[in-house]
């Protein structure tokens, strides 16, 4: 049974550059979006780290994250996520740390296990291609620590950071992650908006497997979901083609930046259901389909939370989308 009006509504904001723009008009718009989301009653706003994409903004993740937090006055704000096998965990402890002293009570710390990565790009960042993939247990275990009270012999500490106990979100879109965070008694967040899979798979093992801890009770299961929603059914089909191209794009091995609607695309049939197995998850439509399938999905995941990733060309017709979301769970 859905229960879409008592579910945690948050934002999934991946950054993306239009054509014709730039990533000052990207940030622009991030705020822009902040703003009017956290007036709207959404939970949190997180961005994720991705590099050497032409058409995504957020490479420096926490520093996003920063100007998001000042620019808005409850939200919370946090990463979706930063990806652990990059970055030595006392440089993210002290990253998050500092976003924490600045903003209490508002930062999430959302952390993946892939690089999400090509070789080229992790060598430009001096990891390797196995760095902190197999060993990802004993760096989160590292970070924790240096999020946590300090020890009496710890010799080196995270400053600002430690103390903080900024909240820690496992993210995937397989198993491994799911199990880790029930494990940890950790929350989870599945990545449907563009891996929906392996979706329903993970969520059980994620609640079959938790163990209650210091920081959860009981399994906190986030999804993230893309949602296309307009005016009207075929206005959202059109609208959601920029979202297709860029899957279609990405396939072809030439990923662009967002890239205007179109009445119709061009792609052969197995590239198109590449594209549709991407975005398996996603809710395309008007007000009243927006609704109906927000629930069915809401019934059939049974999510805490659900993690709005809407991807438009045009910055109005984004906020509109994020609009007709948040009426249809009331």
């Amino acid at each position: 049974m859905s229960d879409l009006a008592s579910t945690t509504l948050s934002v999934l904001d991946l950054a993306p550059i239009r054509q014709g723009g730039s990533a000052a008009e990207t940030f622009q718009d991030s705020v822009s979006l902040a703003q009017f989301t956290e007036k709207l009653g959404y939970h949190r706003y997180w961005l994720a780290e991705h590099h050497n994409i032409e058409g995504i903004a957020s490479a420096a993740t926490a520093v996003l994250i920063g100007h998001i937090a000042g620019q808005t006055s409850h939200i919370r704000v946090g990463s979706g996520g930063i990806m652990l096998p990059n970055h030595p965990p006392l440089v993210v402890a002290e990253q998050f740390g500092t976003l924490e002293t600045l903003y209490p009570g508002r930062i999430d710390l959302g952390l993946g296990r892939a690089p999400g990565s090509d070789g080229a790009t992790m060598q430009a960042m001096r990891r390797h291609a196995r760095a902190g993939v197999d060993d990802f247990p004993a760096q989160l275990d590292e970070l924790r620590g240096y999020l946590a009270e300090a020890t009496p012999h710890q010799r080196v500490k995270a400053v600002p950071g430690q103390g903080t106990h900024v909240p820690i979100w496992l993210l995937g879109s397989s198993g491994f992650s799911a199990q880790l965070a029930a494990k940890l008694g950790l929350p989870f967040a599945f990545a449907a908006q563009f891996a929906p899979g392996y979706l329903f798979e993970a969520l059980r093992l994620y609640r079959d497997n938790f163990q209650p801890s210091a920081h959860l009770d009981a399994p906190h299961a986030t999804v993230g979901l893309p949602v296309i929603a307009a005016e009207s059914d075929a206005m959202a089909e059109y609208l959601a083609t920029t979202a297709q191209q860029k899957f279609l794009n990405l396939i072809r091995g030439k990923p662009t930046v967002s890239l205007p609607p179109v009445e119709q695309l061009d792609w052969s049939p197995m590239e198109r259901a590449q594209v549709e197995q991407f975005l398996g998850a996603a809710i395309i439509g008007g007000p009243e389909t927006v609704k109906a399938k927000l629930a069915d999905f809401q019934a059939r995941t049974g999510a805490n939370e659900l993690m709005i990733n809407s991807d438009f060309y045009d910055h109005q017709d984004r906020l509109r989308s994020y609009q007709i979301v948040a009426d249809a769970a009331k």
